[in-house]
């Protein structure tokens, strides 16, 4: 949300979200949390298909050869509910994008 070319329309939800973000890293140690982060193309406009072929990232963007950053809503579903299922990002954000 930083850059130049983020759209303006989504600026808010993003310092929104960040901000929830910042009080998550700032929270007791004891509280057990996790924030994923979908790729670049995530929305409804972007349903695309479920595949359970995605990349997991830390906390970047991730994105493809061509600079593309996407996921379909099923595969995003599919990396949440596999972080309750499997814990690996305790305490973090991760990203999911093909």
């Amino acid at each position: 949300m930083d850059t130049d070319d983020f759209p303006a329309e989504f600026k808010a939800e993003a310092t929104e979200l960040a901000g929830v973000l910042d009080d998550l890293r700032a929270s007791d140690a004891v509280l057990d949390w996790f924030f994923v982060s979908p790729a670049g193309g995530f929305e409804a406009w972007v349903p695309g298909e479920a595949t359970s072929v995605y990349r997991i990232g830390d906390d970047v963007l991730l994105v493809d050869d061509d600079g593309q950053s996407m996921i379909s809503g099923a595969d995003f579903a599919d990396a949440f509910v596999a972080e309750i299922e499997h814990p690996a990002h305790g305490r973090a954000r991760f990203t999911v994008a093909y």
